[in-house]
């Protein structure tokens, strides 16, 4: 029965369009609740705190959700993003030029664009626009865009994966208050030795997988009290298990990841009470402009500048259509910006709730733009593709009689 279900669902959570669906019914779940007479209920449950008071692990339920569980989510774009740079469409400057300047630009734009509207009183809210969610935006390709070639795909999951990693710089230096260099250099020791254990040759896979699970909870454990974002101990994990094993032990992990961990974040990050109109401010109007404007404008900007050198070096083309298309799509904050809004205005409540607001809002029209016009893309491609095929097609022989 158990590995029935386990056969039926596990292909779901795979996939990148059923991920973007739940995302999306979880978002939505969380909003509806929180403005619905279970209001106080939900918001209580929240906010209630439970764990380990006397080693410093008393965390409410929200927290041990972006600290705890989303370390998974960071573990697998971690190794997603080793892959790519060893054995994908990032492991040569050729390649990597598009995307990357692309990418950089994508920060920029949105950053730039949220700081013009949100003025000086809420400028410190710039890094919550910067992000793109990978799960959401290749969920949207794979939903509206089935025609598309796979070049594309390839282009806007280097574009996502990078502008996670400018993603998890920001949070390492932004966000981390009174560092502890002693435990900081305890997470160092168990996080090497993690890697170290995934590299060593053993006969017992149960008992080495034991230990490296051990190894990564003290390797969290640390992380926390060195005062670093604890989110980043996946990141670290990620980028030093050996590259077969780290493939692997993501691929097992995705369905948890798309499944449980990534929804149940959304649901609690969009778990915010509707304020009155006349209450929101230039935060929720600032994230909502920069995600979709901002992308847009950066991430074509830099494509553009991107291809123009990439042509020199028989580098990868986009055409422009193409290239617009996935950048308005790239405003699809969701995840990384949710957790960016919640450790930005971690000491204003009011300020967190129009921010989670603004990244939904964003990226609602983040959402609607980019499928419109991956549709419109997707079959732009598919009548080249009948075109080609026509003319390919070889004439009919003619009647010698």
């Amino acid at each position: 029965m158990i590995q029935t279900l386990r056969n039926r669902f596990v292909p779901i959570f795979r996939s990148d369009r059923h991920c973007a669906v739940l995302l999306l019914v979880a978002a939505a779940l969380g909003l509806a609740l929180a403005n619905s007479p279970l209001r106080d209920l939900a918001l209580g449950l929240k906010t209630a705190h439970f764990g380990l008071a006397g080693i410093g692990l008393n965390f409410s339920v929200s927290h041990w959700i972006a600290d705890g569980l989303l370390v998974v989510f960071f573990f697998v774009v971690a190794a997603e993003l080793k892959n790519e740079l060893t054995n994908g469409q990032l492991n040569s400057l050729r390649k990597a030029l598009v995307p990357i300047i692309a990418a950089v630009c994508g920060v920029v734009g949105p950053a730039l664009v949220y700081l013009l509207i949100a003025g000086e009183e809420a400028a410190h809210g710039w890094p919550v626009p910067t992000a793109t969610d990978i799960a959401f935006a290749l969920g949207v390709l794979a939903v509206f865009g089935p025609g598309l070639p796979s070049r594309l795909r390839i282009f806007l999951l280097a574009l996502a994966v990078l502008d996670d990693l400018i993603g998890i710089i920001l949070i390492a230096v932004l966000f981390t208050e009174d560092l502890n260099v002693p435990a900081l250099a305890a997470a160092a020791a168990a996080i090497g030795c993690f890697g170290l254990l995934s590299r060593s040759p053993h006969r017992d896979v149960l008992a080495v997988g034991l230990l490296m699970a051990v190894v990564a909870v003290s390797a969290w454990f640390f992380v926390v009290q060195s005062g670093i974002h604890p989110t980043l101990t996946g990141v670290g994990l990620g980028l030093v298990m050996r590259g077969s094993s780290g493939r692997a032990l993501a691929h097992h992990l995705v369905p948890w990841s798309n499944g449980v961990i990534l929804p149940l974040f959304a649901f609690t990050a969009a778990l915010v009470p509707l304020p009155q109109a006349q209450s929101l401010g230039p935060v929720f109007v600032g994230l909502a402009v920069a995600l979709p404007v901002g992308k847009a404008v950066g991430i074509t900007f830099g494509g553009l500048i991107g291809a123009r050198f990439a042509r020199k070096h028989g580098g990868p083309e986009l055409s422009v259509g193409d290239l617009f298309a996935l950048a308005v799509t790239g405003g699809l904050g969701f995840t990384v910006a949710l957790l960016m809004n919640q450790l930005t205005f971690a000491q204003s409540p009011e300020l967190m709730d129009q921010g989670a607001l603004g990244v939904l809002a964003g990226s609602g029209l983040s959402l609607v733009a980019g499928a419109a016009l991956i549709g419109w893309r997707s079959r732009v491609h598919a009548r080249l593709g009948c075109q080609a095929v026509t003319r390919d097609r070889p004439e009919p022989a003619e009647d010698a009689s």
